[in-house]
């Protein structure tokens, strides 16, 4: 029962962030399954067809009750094929300090949208990754559902 709720939760939310997209933004999101290895790295896969224009990178997470921290370090690596352009270590903080979860959504499951880079120009068009792992002190941390990454034209 908890598996069939989970999968229509996460099929919502996709339909959502789907439905919400247009030309001047793209969202890519990977399924953690409530259990990220330390090694795991996520790729979050893209292509860039305007490099011309500054890009907005914005980190989308999505924790639950089990996740047993107040905040999150990443590990983030923008990769055009194999050359690694950028290696980032960041913190972002999930709850306020009386515990309570920061961040959108109903149930155990709350979204964060984190800034990543502002005003970003990748090098040239083509296809990017955004290569993603935890750096925490588990080697398996619960309570991540989902990681992702919002690509949007920057205002001018």
């Amino acid at each position: 029962m908890k598996v069939m709720l989970r999968i229509i939760v996460v099929f919502i939310l996709f339909l959502s962030l789907s439905s919400c997209q247009n030309d001047n933004e793209k969202v890519v999101v990977k399924d953690v399954g409530n259990s990220w290895k330390k090694n795991d790295s996520k790729s979050l896969d893209f292509d860039i067809k305007d490099s011309q224009g500054p890009k907005n990178l914005v980190f989308v997470i999505r924790n639950n009750n089990d996740y047993p921290y107040s905040n999150l370090r990443l590990i983030a690596k923008i990769e055009e094929g194999k050359k690694i352009i950028s290696t980032d270590t960041l913190n972002y903080v999930l709850a306020k300090p009386n515990g309570e979860w920061i961040g959108t959504g109903f149930g155990d499951t709350k979204e964060n949208l984190f800034q990543y880079k502002l005003n970003y120009k990748f090098p040239q068009n083509g296809n990017y990754s955004v290569k993603v792992v935890q750096a925490m002190r588990r080697n398996v941390l619960p309570g991540i559902e989902d990681i992702g990454i919002k690509i949007q034209n920057s205002k001018p």
